[in-house]
């Protein structure tokens, strides 16, 4: 299994000491505001084992991600195929971190992390990333590693119940495409 290094950050497998903080972030109400529901520590639980499985199998997916300067478990990042009965196809990245990491940078710098990996090493033809309409703050991590959009890319995700989360943006970077420079520190 691949793990990533970025000057504050690792991205690596899931260890069992990652279940309880895991747990805590999915059950947090503002971190999942862009979710249907929060989660039980069950489905937490076996999130992370999927994830693991996935890493395992593939050498690539949901990484944990911790802060090398401490150890502290703060999330995951990564990316995985787009799940089937999406309107489009290909590797998507995401992240989704504790809200005491929030504005601290490591959202973009995990997930720069995540794209560069899927583009030298998967030889990727382009990374996407999808989120709620309504979560700019997930946007604007997009934005920062150069992803754009387009409008006419915009869906109703048909794993989302009917209501005002179910609108969602389609986010792109294809191979090559510039990207900014990773000196961003004060972002999610």
């Amino acid at each position: 299994m691949t793990e990533l290094r970025t000057d504050r950050l690792v991205l690596r497998g899931w260890r069992e000491s990652d279940l309880e903080p895991w747990a805590a972030l999915n059950a947090d109400p503002v971190v999942r505001a862009y979710f249907p529901q929060v989660l039980t520590r069950e489905q937490s639980n076996a999130s992370a084992a999927r994830f693991q499985a996935d890493l395992d199998r593939r050498g690539w997916g949901w990484w944990a991600v911790e802060v090398r300067a401490t150890g502290e478990f703060i999330g995951f990042t990564g990316l995985d195929p787009v799940e089937e009965g999406m309107p489009f196809t290909g590797v998507e990245a995401g992240w989704r971190l504790a809200r005491p990491a929030w504005g601290h940078g490591y959202a973009t710098e995990a997930a720069r992390a995540a794209v560069a990996f899927g583009f030298e090493n998967l030889r990727l033809p382009e990374v996407l990333a999808v989120t709620a309409a309504a979560n700019l703050r997930s946007q604007a991590v997009m934005r920062r590693i150069g992803m754009t959009t387009d409008p006419a890319d915009d869906f109703d995700d048909p794993g989302v119940p009917e209501g005002p989360l179910r609108r969602s943006v389609l986010y792109r970077l294809r191979a090559g495409a510039p990207r900014p420079a990773a000196d961003a520190r004060t972002d999610s």
